[in-house]
């Protein structure tokens, strides 16, 4: 990677973003990001309170008037220029992303770096089209159109999984329709979402637009939710801590988006290519060490080809290479701390009292004893009911499970409280078209499971949450639709008024 900037240096004002200035929080209460690699500290910074939090809201409140009313064009021109200063910046964003996260640095370059990139031209190109219902004569006598307007100030969080991507999947929307926004990282990886907010002042938009406060949760977090001129929050995570920021939003009655847990199915039909359902098992199981809430969980194989399945599936996970996350010859890194490794590995050891773990289940020693590791593990013979099949684990885990009838495959893969993502694998049309409009998802893809494009929203049913990020679809959490009507009859007494008083002529 060369020569890559020292983070104590780069941070050493603080790891709080507010009015385009990095500074320190003011909590008392510190806290180190380690590499999970190598447990060696990264970074030890002063956590953010409240009144961190009510400055950085005020600094995006005075900005809003400015930023609201520049127009489409001059918003479009400044992420332009923000794409074009994280392309310049690319390999110290990969750097520091998989230096906080452990992701493999091939990860962090051909995935989470240029995906950010690309979803900030789509919104430089997208702020432009903010598009309501054609202007008409709806009742006769008037003229009615609608307006898309910025709703003010939004409160956003986002978790430790893909630091940068999320953090630009909360930013971009919010500040290409008019808003403002404070964003608060994960305490764990606050590095990149910082960077983030650096590279929008390098770009040119103004201070206050974007600003980070990295806090607690239980301290920033919900201050920022329930803060009275916050007017939207937007929160990636779990369905548990969702369920919190829910409460607290609705209690001030802001307008809220979740993207929540989830435990994606990964249905293979008796006609599907096994090859390519085994190759897409693994790549999709162990996409970012299986810390994704689309990463496929169950596989659910029709009995003709489940155990040749499950027996390829633990030959090509067996080949996996973990290692160093800057070696880009390696394949798996650590998870995101030692506390998720064991989290993890808790739901593995207790799968074995009721279901086969065919490969994997294991932490590695030797050169990778300090990091936390976990080895892609295959997990055979579990019930539909198990905790290993219901539960989100966030790790390098899949399950797979049999079954016999289409009916009772789709039954299956809906069987859960989620409904974030799915995939189905068939060489027939209509197998796979009936998967598509029958699995409860807000992601179904055909013959292959994780790509994501910015063009195309992504969002859950059920426990999954609710809303859309990326794509023009994500306008409809960031805006504010407004029917404007316009008499064409300068006519005083209208007949319609004869309704309310006085008698029609």
């Amino acid at each position: 990677m060369g020569n890559r900037f020292q983070v104590k240096d780069r941070f050493a004002d603080g790891a709080q973003y507010i009015d385009g200035q990095l500074r320190s929080g003011t909590s008392g209460q510190s806290h180190t990001v380690v590499n999970p690699a190598t447990g060696e500290e990264v970074l030890t910074y002063e956590l953010a309170s409240t009144a961190d939090v009510d400055e950085a809201v005020a600094a995006a409140k005075r900005a809003f008037p400015a930023w609201s009313s520049a127009t489409p064009g001059e918003r479009s021109d400044a992420l332009h220029r923000l794409a074009a200063v994280l392309a310049e910046q690319a390999e110290d964003f990969a750097y520091a992303e998989s230096l906080q996260c452990g992701k493999p640095i091939k990860l962090s370059t051909e995935f989470d770096v240029p995906g950010t990139i690309d979803n900030t031209a789509f919104f430089a190109g997208a702020a432009r089209h903010l598009q309501g219902q054609a202007a008409a004569e709806y009742s006769g006598d008037h003229t009615s159109y609608v307006r898309r307007e910025a709703i003010g100030v939004v409160g956003s969080i986002a978790p430790w999984n893909y630091p940068l991507q999320m953090a630009a999947w909360k930013i971009l929307p919010a500040i290409a329709a008019g808003n403002t926004i404070v964003l608060k990282p994960a305490e764990l990886t606050p590095l990149t979402s910082l960077m983030f907010a650096q590279a929008a002042k390098d770009a040119g938009l103004p201070d206050g637009v974007v600003n980070i406060v990295t806090g607690a949760g239980r301290d920033a977090g919900e201050h920022l939710v329930g803060h009275p001129d916050v007017v939207m929050t937007s929160f990636t995570g779990s369905t548990a801590v969702g369920k919190r920021v829910a409460e607290i939003a609705t209690a001030t009655v802001k307008r809220l988006h979740l993207e929540l847990g989830g435990k994606a199915p990964f249905l293979v039909f008796d006609d599907a290519d096994l090859e390519a359902a085994a190759h897409g098992a693994v790549a999709a199981s162990l996409i970012n060490t299986g810390q994704d809430c689309t990463a496929a969980t169950r596989a659910y194989v029709q009995r003709p080809l489940h155990d040749a399945f499950v027996a390829r599936v633990a030959e090509l996970m067996e080949t996996v290479r973990l290692g160093d996350p800057f070696d880009p010859a390696t394949d798996l890194g650590p998870l995101v701390s030692h506390a998720q490794r064991d989290r993890v590995a808790g739901f593995v050891e207790r799968a074995r009292g009721y279901a086969t773990v065919v490969t994997g289940g294991e932490v590695p020693g030797g050169e990778l004893a300090e990091g936390a590791y976990y080895r892609p593990t295959l997990v055979s013979g579990a019930a539909q009911d198990s905790e290993v099949v219901q539960s989100e684990i966030f790790g390098p885990v899949l399950v797979v499970l049999p079954f016999d009838t289409d009916d009772e495959g789709i039954e299956l893969a809906n069987d859960t409280p989620y409904g974030l993502a799915a995939s189905a694998w068939s060489r027939d049309v209509y197998r796979a078209g009936r998967a598509t409009r029958e699995i409860k998802a807000g992601c179904v893809w055909i013959n292959d499971h994780i790509p994501i494009i910015s063009e195309m929203p992504h969002g859950g049913y059920k426990a999954s949450g609710f809303g859309k990020d990326m794509s023009a679809y994500s306008f409809e959490e960031y805006t504010q639709v407004k029917h404007v009507m316009y008499d064409n009859t300068a006519v005083a007494e209208k007949d319609w008024h004869r309704t309310i008083f006085g008698d029609r002529i």
